[in-house]
Formats: structure tokens, sequence, C-alpha cells
């Protein structure tokens, strides 16, 4: 059994002032003001359409992120409908197999990293018995589909999400929230800083911090 931690990584090449200009370019043809485009126009441009709240115009950008992650919080994040998803599939990974290294893998829970030893060794205990019992339904002529209901909620998943900007920020005021659970928290934390440095003012508004 693999124990990880979980990581957030963007797949979508990203230019931030070419971004702005793309959405300057197609938010403008609402007040036909193409004319006023300059070569710096474009930050003030759409700094002022996200204060008044006129975002329909920053659903024209799309950017994929690469989740790994559990079982668990990966159904958080598929609760946001306006996206795009391509998940690992348990029904059709067979963790049996070499590609796999013939083991489970499984994401470590902030609770239990920061845990006393028994809670980390109770853990620990409990995924290996799903493995092994994971592996033995396998043995006994199951297919994965029917193997991985015994697998815990903890078990990795990558996902590939795509996201317009209007969703991502959605996404950053209900998944980096305090009130979030901490393992996805973790994980939206890392991507917007992320989005902080690559793209000028679409996300300088969405401020929390670590505590």
């Amino acid at each position: 059994m693999r124990v990880i931690k979980p990581s957030v990584e963007i797949i979508t090449t990203i230019d931030g002032a070419e971004v702005l200009k793309h959405l300057e370019k197609v938010g403008r043809i609402c007040y036909k003001s193409e004319d006023r485009i300059t070569a710096e126009s474009a930050v003030q441009f759409v700094a002022g359409i996200i204060k008044r709240g006129h975002e329909a115009v920053i659903e024209h950008f799309n950017i994929t992120v690469k989740f790994v992650t559990d079982r668990g919080i990966s159904h958080e994040i598929v609760r946001h409908r306006i996206a795009s998803y391509a998940q690992e599939s348990t029904r059709y990974c067979n963790y049996g197999k070499d590609k796999f290294d013939n083991q489970i893998t499984v994401v470590e829970p902030i609770n239990i990293a920061n845990a006393d030893d028994k809670a980390k060794d109770a853990w620990n205990e409990a995924c290996e018995h799903a493995e092994a019992s994971y592996f033995s339904l396998l043995d006994k002529g199951c297919t994965p589909q029917v193997a991985r209901s015994v697998l815990p909620t903890c078990t990795k998943t990558e996902i590939m999400v795509t996201m317009n900007l209007r969703e991502w920020r959605h996404f950053m005021k209900l998944r980096a929230a305090k009130t979030a659970h901490p393992d996805m928290r973790v994980l939206a934390l890392d991507l917007l800083r992320q989005y902080k440095e690559k793209i000028p003012v679409v996300f300088d508004d969405i401020e929390f911090q670590d505590e």
C-alpha cells in the first residue's frame, strides 16, 4: 500500500496578459467599445467588469486542472455543474496489475497526518485491511468494478477538471473558505495562489488565509 499527499497541477498553458486581452476583446463587444483597446487597457477593463458583477465575460476562458486527491474529496469537486471532468475509474483500473505496482494508493488526510501515533496506526490498519479485502476479491475472480466496493474513501484518484474563469472563482469562494473540508481547502488554497501568480486581476478580490 502506498500513502501519498494530495496535489494540484494546472494543465492549461497560461499567459496572464494574453488571457486579459482575450477577455477584453470578448467583453468590449457588449459596449461596442473596441476602439478603446490599447496595449494596457485589458487590466482596467477586466477589473471593471468583475467589480460590476459582469462575470459572464470571464466565462470565455477555460482552464484545465489535475487534482490528485481521495475519492471523498473528488465527490465535492464534481458538485460543480459548470465543468467537464475526466476521472480515474475504479471500474476499469485493476490495482492488482503491474502498472499500479500491485497495490492500492491512499491519500493521507490532514487530520490524520497531524494526529497522534495511535490514530495514525488505526488509519493505516484500516487501509491495509481494505487493500487485503480488495485483492482477495480479485483473487476469487471478481472484476475490479465489484472489488472496488471495499476500497476506502481515501483511495487515491486523479481527476481532470475544466472550468471557465467564472466557475473557478465560484469554486474558490466555496472550497478555499474556512468552512470547507480541510483536505479540499488545502488544494483550493494552493490552486488559488497559483492563479493569483499567473493571471492578473481575475482572482485578486478573493482573499483567504491559511488559518
